[in-house]
């Protein structure tokens, strides 16, 4: 049978390798080519070094805002969602009737678009704004706790069940040892659930990283980086300057690695960082 494995192994793996480079790796080393390049299409790109490198950060203050907006953006959200995800899934494993359909409800708004969710929460917001006669546009902060708000409703859900999932799967001879410990329920959350979930928490942390610091859909929807491009974030912001601007190709192109390289490397870092928090269950 193995022998049989590895003969036919390279047969089964070759349609899915060639549409890996084909559809993803191919493009994205031209990618990288051409953010050293100036050009409006691939066939006439003039390399020029790293000088869409220095337009990027010395052209305007749009990217460097963009950066630090996300940054505070992801931050704050990676934490709300992840502290109250796991708090209702504490809620949901202790027998409440009805558990099963607060677990679906919940759930759901991860299945609805970005730009339906940006819409539908523009409305509210302004809905509710309009008694004081402003709109969500009307200050960056709006716009920014308007997005956490967003991200927050949709997935909170989501992470919930991953909580859930790793909270079930903690062997129950752990809290019965407690018990005999005489630990309360602080120690219990602190010694043993947390510990035990940490996988779970891991996921989720990169998830909501990653999510949050790539958010596209709902930023173009909610306030398409109103007022003043000041709550426009890092992919908006790179969407503007490809597709905005004639002749900064080159400059959108170049963001987009810095973009990629800073998403990359602060996923790797958290979960080098959460992953030695881990323990055996």
């Amino acid at each position: 049978m193995q022998k049989s494995l590895k003969r036919y192994f390279p047969l089964f793996v070759l349609p899915t390798l060639l549409a890996f480079v084909i559809a993803f790796l191919i493009p994205f080393i031209m990618g990288v080519y051409l953010s050293f390049c100036k050009f409006t299409t691939v066939t006439n790109a003039q390399w020029v070094g790293f000088s869409n490198y220095v337009r990027a950060f010395t052209a305007n203050k749009e990217f460097v805002n963009a950066l630090w907006f996300t940054v505070k953006f992801t931050v704050v959200s990676v934490i709300s969602i992840n502290v109250l995800a796991f708090i209702m899934a504490m809620l949901l494993t202790r027998g409440i009737r009805g558990t099963n359909l607060f677990r679906t409800v919940f759930f759901m708004p991860n299945l609805i678009g970005g730009i339906v969710l940006g819409w539908i929460w523009q409305m509210i917001f302004n809905g509710i704004l309009a008694r004081w006669e402003m709109t969500l546009t009307f200050n960056p902060s709006f716009g920014f706790w308007g997005l956490v708000i967003l991200m927050n409703w949709q997935m909170i859900g989501y992470m919930m069940i991953i909580y859930i999932a790793g909270i079930q799967n903690i062997p129950g001879e752990l809290y019965d040892a407690a018990d005999v410990d005489g630990a309360n329920g602080w120690r219990k959350l602190t010694n043993v659930t947390i510990p035990m979930v940490m996988p779970s928490i891991t996921i989720c942390t990169f998830l909501t990283l990653t999510n949050s610091f790539k958010l596209f859909d709902q930023n173009l929807a909610l306030t398409a980086g109103a007022p003043s491009k000041k709550t426009a974030m890092l992919a908006l912001d790179i969407y503007n300057t490809f597709y905005g601007r004639s002749g900064w190709e080159g400059v959108g192109q170049a963001k987009a690695v810095v973009f990629f390289l800073a998403v990359g490397a602060i996923a790797l870092i958290q979960l080098v960082l959460t992953r030695r928090k881990e323990v055996d269950q």
